[in-house]
């Protein structure tokens, strides 16, 4: 088949033409991934497919299906839909502040009944992504750079993460606010304003530690600079988790015999500390082996991204890939004990139902952009100035 015939509109509206344009080399590296998080918590339930290898597995096949769908949407749809889904992620934000449940202290969630409970903060991290698209799609390059218009995306980044940190949430809510930093440079945020922000930001650390966090969240920045001073209390995680990277050496254990996993001293083994559960059984080789195996996915999605005609196209696919790789960058300098425990899984390889579907759904639209990549996405308005 020829290039000429996949622009064709005719053509391109084919459903096996479509299929044919995903990157399925992508769709592999994430089955890989997946799979190699399913092996992991199938080893430390001892050698059982239950409570988490097999749910991951279903779930990862479902979101999996998901995503195909979600590619063959035009680009067109996602545009019409960003202002719609970030407004909805807003409205459910306050909802949470409103109504939501509270677990451990923290009020999160919404109930939804016979179909249990979930974090519309998940939606948040699509609907940004989009609405900031679809922001940037439609001002001037000059605008983008340095104008009033700026005032627009920190408010859009700025309200939900203020709503999300009040839950408490500050793993979701730096996040969020990395996520749409990122959109805002890379559409084109002059470097001067980047550094003031970045002086601004730095400047800004100490007395939000001590005057605006929880006591609890005080402390888990206390506890990662001095995590030795309460080894049985608050230095748990980390200290357990330096032990399990430690002890894996560069082959690791091998498998099923990670003693810090298998007699349960690394807690939350098969979400938030599942990195450590593979750096002991398989050692540096294994975990650089897989982060090789993210490495592929963001530069893939990067590049679908940057192949992708329309500008709400390409701020949109690298905003999901953003937020793919700070889930990674967040979680590996957790576990290392290089960052505070903030509760940020490592995606698609820790056990969780909740960030596996917006990863999934997240990289649907990356692969939309890769399929629809000639699509002309218009705003219906002049540019902005």
């Amino acid at each position: 088949m020829t290039v000429s015939a996949l622009t064709r509109p005719g053509e391109r509206d084919r459903l096996t033409v479509k299929l044919a344009e995903i990157d399925w080399l992508f769709c592999f590296v994430l089955c890989l991934i997946a799979g190699t998080g399913a092996l992991m918590m199938f080893s430390i339930a001892g050698s059982s497919w239950q409570p988490w290898a097999a749910n991951h597995l279903i779930k990862f096949s479902i979101f999996f299906a998901l995503m195909v769908c979600l590619a063959m949407v035009d680009m067109r749809v996602w545009f019409a839909a960003a202002y719609p889904i970030y407004g909805l992620g807003l409205f459910l934000l306050v909802a949470v502040a409103l109504i939501g449940e509270v677990h451990l202290g923290a009020r999160r969630w919404l109930n939804l009944g016979p179909l249990g409970s979930f974090q519309p903060s998940e939606i948040m991290k699509l609907g940004l992504v989009l609405a900031l698209g679809r922001f940037y799609h439609s001002i001037s390059a000059q605008g983008a750079r340095l104008s009033w218009w700026l005032l627009v995306p920190a408010a859009m980044i700025g309200v939900p993460v203020v709503l999300i940190a009040h839950q408490p949430d500050l793993g979701t809510a730096i996040l969020l606010s990395l996520t749409g930093l990122s959109v805002v440079v890379l559409a084109g945020l002059a470097w001067r304003i980047i550094v003031i922000g970045v002086l601004m930001v730095v400047a800004a650390v100490p007395p939000m530690v001590l005057f605006v966090l929880h006591d609890y969240q005080r402390d888990r920045i206390l506890t990662f600079l001095s995590p030795e001073k309460d080894p049985s209390g608050s230095g748990y995680h980390i200290l357990q988790s330096k032990i399990a990277l430690g002890s894996g050496g560069f082959l690791g254990k091998g498998y099923g015999l990670g003693s810090q996993s298998q007699l349960n001293f690394l807690p939350e083994k098969q979400t938030d500390f599942i990195f450590a559960t593979l750096a002991e059984e398989f050692g540096f080789v294994g975990c650089l082996s897989v982060l090789v195996l993210y490495g592929a996915v963001i530069f893939l999605a990067l590049q679908a991204a940057s192949r992708t005609h329309s500008h709400f196209g390409r701020l949109s696919a690298a905003g999901v890939t953003a937020t793919f790789t700070f889930y990674v960058l967040i979680n590996g300098a957790m576990v290392m004990g290089l960052a505070p425990v903030v509760g940020v899984p490592m995606p698609l390889l820790s056990y969780g139902g909740t960030v596996m579907l917006s990863v999934m759904i997240g990289f649907g639209l990356v692969q939309s952009s890769r399929v629809h990549r000639y699509s002309e996405v218009t705003s219906g308005k002049g540019a902005l100035l």
